[in-house]
């Protein structure tokens, strides 16, 4: 399915389907920041921009680099009933949906499902799973790959997620897998570090 743009990020193609959004602003250095019209609040130990176009209702994206070259999501507080990211296709290609009753383990399944189905490709692959703390809570961290059928880059990603008071929170990181994966991935994990819920 040929797509208007190329993106880095599962979010950004979904984007294809909604209307633009306001500009990029930039991220300073330090300064804690709520993201994803969420309670989910990170301290980003560098500048980043946020993009002013959101893969979802409860979710927003950062790059260092631009979109294509490396892209930091934000999922905040997904309800049970929800897809994580914007339909494509609700009618011929529905998304699954986040339950409150779903397990940490259960979580990078849901992200796997949703990204095969809104980038049409059967290219996409989670990798290790394993408990970690995330925003102060008990969660899972999941490392994943997958290449977009309109491209030959291979990208690497990784996943941090967890579950309070029945809504999902979780920040994922993907960037090619020549240099720039490598490159922001110590960028990502210290924001994930910051990570704090209330």
């Amino acid at each position: 399915m040929p797509i208007p743009f190329r993106t880095a990020a599962i979010g950004l193609a979904l984007l294809l389907s909604a209307p633009a959004l306001a500009g990029n602003t930039l991220v300073p250095a330090g300064t804690p920041v709520a993201v994803a019209k969420s309670a989910l609040t990170i301290t980003p130990p560098g500048e980043w921009n946020r993009l002013g176009a959101h893969p979802g209702r409860y979710a927003e994206t950062w790059t260092l680099d631009g979109d294509t070259l490396n892209d930091l999501t934000f999922y905040g507080g997904i309800l049970a009933g929800q897809p994580i990211i914007r339909e494509v296709s609700r009618k011929s290609r529905p998304l699954p949906r986040f339950a409150a009753t779903m397990l940490l383990t259960d979580v990078p399944v849901l992200f796997e499902q949703s990204y095969r189905i809104a980038l049409d490709t059967a290219l996409m692959e989670v990798g290790k799973v394993e408990p970690a703390s995330f925003a102060g809570r008990k969660g899972v961290h999941f490392s994943y790959r997958f290449t977009r059928p309109d491209e030959d880059v291979r990208r690497l990603g990784e996943g941090y997620a967890a579950i309070a008071d029945g809504r999902l929170y979780m920040m994922t990181f993907e960037a090619p897998a020549i240099h720039y994966f490598d490159d922001g991935i110590a960028a990502a994990r210290a924001i994930a570090a910051s990570a704090t819920l209330p």
